[in-house]
Order: C-alpha cells, then sequence, then structure tokens
C-alpha cells in the first residue's frame, strides 16, 4: 500500500507487486484438471468455425453481442437490437449515448483484432489505441481517450476515503503498466496462456490505467490474447456474459488476489469461464448451422422467386434488422425484386416486420436474431 492524495485527502493505495505472483501459483491437479478441459473446450470452438456457411458473417454479430454485454455491464442500457438500428440510421429507442458506446466498443475490438493480424504487438500502446477508440465520442470522451490516467482514481464508495477500491497512484501507473506488457511478452518467464491471460486481466483491473473504460479494455484483452498466440483462428471468445452472470464473484476474486494474494481462485473461476463460454459458443454455431441450412432448404422450394430469396437470405444473416432499402443495396436487386422476396420470407415465418408502420419498415431475422439475445437480457 503506498499513500496517494487526493485534494488535501491522504489515499491508501493498492500498487500491485509485477506478474508472475510471488510467491508462485499453485497448479495442483485440480487446477490442471480445470486448465485441460478449458483448452480442450477452446479447440471444439475453433473447430466449430467449419460447421458455419460464413464464419465472417457469425463474427459480425457475436462481435456486436459481446459489445452489448461488455458494455451492459458498465451500466449501459442499449441492446444488441438498438445496435442494429443504429448502425441503419435508424433511431433507437434508447438514449443516443447507450448506443454510440456499444458502437466505439465495437470500433475497438475490430481495431485490435485488426493491428493484432497485421502482426502489431499486444502492447501499451495497442492498448492505448484500442481506448481512445473506445472513448473516441459520447459518454467518457473528455476522460482522456487513448491516455493513462493523470489523477486518483477509485472503484465503488463516493470518495477515495470510502472507496471499495483504490488503485495505484497515478504516478505508478506508467511502471505498473510497463511490467504488465513484459509480462505480456514472456517476460521474466513464461506462463502456460490461459492462465497468463488469467493473470493479465486481473492485473490490468487492478492498475486501473485510464480514468473511464478499465473494465472493457481489460475483457478485450482476452481474445486478443487468444488470437496472437494462434489458440483461436477467429475471436470467438468473449467472457463478458460470464463474468456479468457470476458479477458478485468476479468482484470477489478480484479483491482476494489484492487482499489475500488469493491467485489460485481466481485463476480457477476464470478458466471455468473459458471453458463455460466455449461450450456454449459452440452450442451457439451448431443451432444458427442448423437455422441457416433449414430455411435455405425453405426457400429452394418457392420456386421462381427462390434465387432473390436466397440473396435476401444470405444479407439478413450479416444483418438480421434491415430494411428493404438495405436489402436493395446489400443485394443489387431492384425493389419490386426484393419486396416480393421479403414477403415470400415473412409468408415462410422466416422474417416478420417489427415496425407495423406504413413507410420505413424493419424487419427482423426472428429466430436469428432471438439466438444470439440469449443472455442480454433483451
Amino acid at each position: 500500500m503506498l499513500v496517494s492524495t487526493v485534494g488535501n485527502e491522504p489515499v491508501r493505495a493498492f500498487v500491485p507487486r509485477p506478474l508472475p505472483p510471488a510467491p508462485p501459483l499453485v497448479i495442483d491437479d485440480a487446477m490442471r484438471d480445470t486448465l485441460d478441459r478449458a483448452l480442450l473446450a477452446l479447440g471444439r470452438l475453433d473447430g466449430a468455425t467449419a460447421l458455419l456457411p460464413d464464419t465472417r458473417l457469425f463474427l459480425y454479430m457475436y462481435v456486436r453481442k459481446e459489445a452489448v454485454l461488455s458494455s451492459q455491464i458498465e451500466g449501459t442500457q442499449s441492446s444488441l437490437s438498438n445496435l442494429l438500428l443504429f448502425e441503419l440510421k435508424e433511431a433507437p429507442g434508447v438514449p443516443l449515448n447507450d448506443v454510440v458506446e456499444v458502437s466505439n466498443y465495437v470500433a475497438a475490438l475490430e481495431h485490435g483484432l485488426s493491428r493484432c493480424k497485421e502482426g502489431f504487438p499486444l502492447s501499451n500502446r495497442l492498448i492505448k489505441e484500442i481506448h481512445g477508440i473506445l472513448l473516441q465520442k459520447g459518454r467518457g470522451s473528455e476522460r482522456s481517450p487513448g491516455e493513462f490516467r493523470r489523477s486518483q482514481n477509485w472503484i465503488g464508495g463516493t470518495m477515495p476515503g470510502n472507496a471499495v477500491f483504490v488503485p495505484p497512484p497515478p504516478d505508478r501507473v506508467p511502471d505498473t503498466m510497463s511490467a504488465l506488457e513484459l509480462f505480456l511478452h514472456d517476460q521474466p518467464e513464461r506462463s502456460p496462456l490461459l492462465i497468463k491471460a488469467a493473470l493479465a486481466h486481473a492485473q490490468f483491473e487492478t492498475i486501473h490505467p485510464f480514468l473511464d473504460g478499465n473494465g472493457r479494455v481489460g475483457r478485450l484483452l482476452v481474445p486478443l490474447l487468444l488470437c496472437l498466440d494462434g489458440v483461436l483462428r477467429e475471436p470467438l471468445l468473449y467472457l463478458s456474459l460470464y463474468f456479468k452472470t457470476h458479477r458478485s464473484r468476479y468482484y470477489e476474486l478480484l479483491n482476494g488476489v489484492r487482499t489475500e494474494g488469493d491467485w489460485e481462485a481466481w485463476v480457477r473461476f476464470f478458466l471455468e469461464g473459458v471453458r463455460e463460454t466455449a461450450e456454449s459458443a459452440v452450442g451457439t454455431a451448431r443451432r444458427l448451422a442448423e437455422m441457416v441450412s433449414r430455411d435455405r432448404a425453405c426457400i429452394q422450394r418457392l420456386g421462381r422467386i427462390a434465387g432473390s430469396s436466397l440473396q435476401v437470405h444470405q444479407a439478413l444473416r450479416t444483418r438480421p434488422l434491415t430494411t428493404l432499402a438495405s436489402l436493395v443495396t446489400e443485394t443489387n436487386l431492384s425493389m419490386p425484386t426484393v419486396t416480393k422476396a421479403v414477403q415470400a420470407l415473412k409468408d415462410e415465418g422466416i422474417v416478420s416486420e417489427i415496425t407495423g408502420r406504413r413507410r420505413g419498415r424493419i424487419y427482423s431475422y426472428d429466430e436469428y436474431m432471438g439466438i444470439m439475445n440469449e443472455g442480454t437480457g433483451q
């Protein structure tokens, strides 16, 4: 503990030791078994991409679902439907700031993944870039986007003196983040990848290097690490739903690391989350593949309109909430052709119109939206 000052008030701030933990993490048989099961589930998830007709279409929606869930943990009220309507330039039914915040998250995640695929290392520079995009506009844009904090922050409570946790003083942030960067690059020693991800996430949340957006950036570190190390070919593992479902336990275990040095309990929780999340994602991929196959078979029986209806169906798999005008743009078909195809899909129960308006109607690929909305509370 160090004494920091906020105003004229002395505050006891926590400065974490560099990773790996000292004394060393105890990897007993039970933890090794949990680690093996998590790795097996990740392998199945990586293989599940072969089930999908087009992995990119699944990723498009999966990334957006993660953006919604991760933002909900921070109190944002936006939904997956709101985000998709916002991207269509349709007016969402919640405060605009909430949707902008989720849209920023999508952009930040996609930027990080793109940089990693280019061979850019997971570094403090990249973490700052991601943060800068996350807070580029909307709520939090005035809180030093892309820069480590220069003032004391705290978690919980109305002031540092009654806070649940006080991260390191601002002058210690550069050093603690530099040590974390070294750990990410296997210095002073290499750690098993999933254990590295668990330790790094907890350390980042403890340092809390930014004035805002720490939770979202900390959760982004996990898929970036897995993709960079080649464990996953595509960023298909996101822990936000697991953390949201077990929120109290999540914060309790992070606090246990800080107060008791109980890294083992935190790592077991994290590994169990990886296994559970990977298995859930495999199930989602299978259900989507079965849905697409069944619906395509249904459409192929429509006769002369089948060809254009299949093109509209393909576009709906990218944007399952859409308008006729958007479908015309996506498919390069004429408005009369798209209108007939959508009506055919409505008649088959594949899509529905959700506004009840005569103009500006919005169509939903209902089963697809239902599957992707699971866990978002919408």
